[in-house]
């Protein structure tokens, strides 16, 4: 078989994340911001939420705007604001990314959240009633109930392959040296982070990530790296 593919985590200290530096340098080299979006009434319930177009709550709202208020803190440390700027068309992010300061984001059709299919609006456990064992999405992905409307959802691999394509785009911008900003989603977002590590997607199950939370991306010593993962914005 081949051998495992090459990456590395760097841990933050309190004192880092509060103040919002990584490791044990305040470096200027580029990174890839992920932020997903504020919390909607959905996510507060885990009602899986793809293709619906859910508003932020007022909690949602109020976590946006402490992100915008972290990568501003963070931009102003690094002297620059980020190069690109991309979202999600879905209301919820592009809501996230306006109240966080970034109202021209792009808009990406890529960073669109996993279509669910016939598991949306549902929460695990009653996929997993209904279909009487323990249903994991990374696992079993979400085609496992009939699809009324005869839409069926994404496959792992397809949502992947969403992701690579981002990355491709947005690769050149970091390795000219210069901050890109993502702003999505929670699954797409774990999925988007096993591609950038080289890992399988299934994996993504292991990376949870919070309303609001932001992750940076980067490189070291040759890799691929995760600088920070799951970041609050708020105390």
């Amino acid at each position: 078989p081949p051998p495992p593919p090459l990456f590395c985590f760097k841990l933050q200290t309190a004192y880092e994340r509060a103040q919002g530096l990584v490791g044990s340098e305040m470096s200027i080299r580029e990174r890839l911001v992920l932020v997903r979006h504020g919390e909607t009434e959905w996510s507060a319930s885990g009602r899986h939420t793809g293709r619906s177009d859910v508003p932020l709550t007022v909690a949602g709202e109020q976590q946006a705007v402490a992100a915008g208020v972290w990568l501003q803190g963070w931009a102003d440390r690094r002297g620059r604001r980020p190069a690109v700027v991309l979202t999600s068309p879905r209301e919820r992010a592009r809501r996230t990314a306006d109240l966080a300061g970034f109202p021209a984001a792009t808009t990406d059709d890529d960073l669109a959240e996993w279509d669910y299919g016939p598991v949306e609006g549902r929460t695990s456990v009653a996929v997993g009633e209904q279909l009487g064992r323990e249903w994991l999405l990374f696992r079993d992905g979400v085609n496992v109930l009939a699809a009324p409307d005869g839409h069926h959802g994404e496959e792992l691999d397809q949502v992947a392959a969403r992701a690579a394509r981002v990355l491709g785009r947005v690769e050149p911008t970091l390795q000219d040296g210069d901050d890109v900003v993502l702003f999505a989603h929670g699954h797409l977002l774990r999925v988007l982070a096993t591609v950038w590590l080289g890992l399988d997607p299934t994996l993504g199950a292991r990376f949870e990530l919070g309303t609001a939370a932001i992750c940076l991306l980067g490189y070291g010593h040759g890799l691929r790296t995760v600088e920070g993962w799951n970041l609050a914005a708020q105390g």
